[in-house]
C-alpha cells in the first residue's frame, strides 16, 4: 500500500512537471504546447480524450488534473524571466525564437509524409498556406490594428494558445505578436491577473478545445499529409513575420538604433535556437517511436 502510494505520488509529480513544460508552449514564440506534449507522451491520449469526452471522462479528468496544475505554475514561473528578456533584448530573444522554429520544419515536414507520400496537391497545399497566410498576417495588423489588451481579446487569445496544443507544430505566440497581444499577456500571466487575464484565456482556451477537438481528430485521421503541409506553411510564413519590422505594430521587432553586436549576437542565437529546435525535433521522434 506504501508503494502504491509512493508510485500514485510520483505520477502526479511526474504529469505536473509535463504540464510545466508544456506552460513553455504557451508563452514562448516559436514553441508548440501540441508539440512538447507529443514529446512528453501526452498528446494522442489529450486529443482522444478531447475528442470523446464520455469515454473514461472520470479517469481522464484524473489524469489530466496534475498536468493542468503544472501548466499554471509553468505560466506563473516562466511569464516574468521571458517578460525580462523581450524588454532589454528583443531583437536577439525574437531571433533565437525564429530559430527555434527553423529547426522544427524538417521534422514537421518528415511528419508530413509519415502516412503518405508527397504529392501534387501536398505542394499546392505548401504553397497557397504560406503565400496567402503570410499576406494575411502580414496585412492583419494593418486591417484590425494592434488589439488592445481587454477580456474579449484575452479570449481569442486563449483560443489560439488551445489551437498550438490541438495542431503540433502551430505556435499561437507567433500570431500573438503580430496582433499586438502577446506581451500584455506575459505581464498579465507575471502579475497573476486571474480575473482579467488568465479566466478569459481560460475561457477562449476551453472553447476551442470544445469546438475544434472533434474537428482536429476527424482532419488528422483523413487528411493527414494536407494538414501538416498546410500547418508548414503557417509556420514558415509567421516565422518570418516575427523578424521582420512592421508599420503600426508597437510589439513587433525593430531594428532602429541596433549596434554591430546586437545584430552578431543575433545571428548567434538564432544559430543557436535552431540547433535547439533540431534536437527537440529528435527528442519528440525518440519519445513517440519509442
Amino acid at each position: 500500500m506504501k508503494l502504491e502510494k509512493e508510485n500514485t505520488m510520483i505520477s502526479w509529480l511526474n504529469r505536473i512537471f509535463k504540464g510545466m513544460v508544456i506552460a513553455l508552449g504557451f508563452i514562448l514564440p516559436g514553441v508548440s504546447g501540441g508539440v512538447l506534449a507529443a514529446i512528453l507522451g501526452i498528446y494522442e491520449r489529450l486529443i482522444h480524450f478531447l475528442a470523446h469526452l464520455k469515454e473514461n471522462f472520470v479517469e481522464n479528468v484524473l489524469y489530466f488534473i496534475p498536468v493542468g496544475i503544472g501548466m499554471i505554475l509553468g505560466i506563473a514561473a516562466f511569464s516574468y524571466p521571458v517578460n525580462l528578456l523581450l524588454d532589454n533584448y528583443k531583437v536577439i530573444v525574437l531571433w533565437g525564437f525564429a530559430g527555434a522554429i527553423i529547426g522544427t520544419v524538417p521534422s514537421l515536414i518528415k511528419e508530413s509524409v509519415a502516412k503518405s507520400e508527397r504529392d501534387r496537391t501536398d505542394i499546392l497545399v505548401f504553397w497557397v498556406s504560406l503565400i496567402l497566410s503570410g499576406i494575411f498576417l502580414y496585412s492583419l495588423n494593418g486591417m484590425v490594428g494592434t488589439l488592445p489588451a481587454n477580456f474579449l481579446s484575452f479570449i481569442l487569445a486563449g483560443a489560439l494558445i488551445a489551437l498550438g496544443i490541438l495542431i503540433p507544430g502551430l505556435s499561437p505566440s507567433n500570431l500573438l505578436l503580430i496582433l499586438g497581444l502577446y506581451a500584455p499577456m506575459l505581464n498579465g500571466f507575471r502579475k497573476l491577473d486571474l480575473l482579467s487575464t488568465f479566466l478569459p484565456i481560460g475561457i477562449g482556451g476551453a472553447l476551442a478545445l470544445i469546438l475544434f477537438s472533434k474537428l482536429m481528430d476527424h482532419i488528422l485521421k483523413n487528411y493527414y499529409s494536407r494538414v501538416y503541409h498546410f500547418i508548414i506553411g503557417i509556420v514558415l510564413s509567421s516565422t518570418l513575420l516575427i523578424v521582420v519590422p512592421q508599420a503600426g505594430n508597437s510589439e513587433s521587432i525593430s531594428y532602429h538604433g541596433v549596434s554591430i553586436l546586437t545584430l552578431v549576437l543575433a545571428a548567434f542565437f538564432f544559430g543557436l535556437g535552431t540547433w535547439l529546435g533540431l534536437w527537440m525535433s529528435q527528442l519528440e521522434e525518440r519519445y513517440t517511436n519509442g
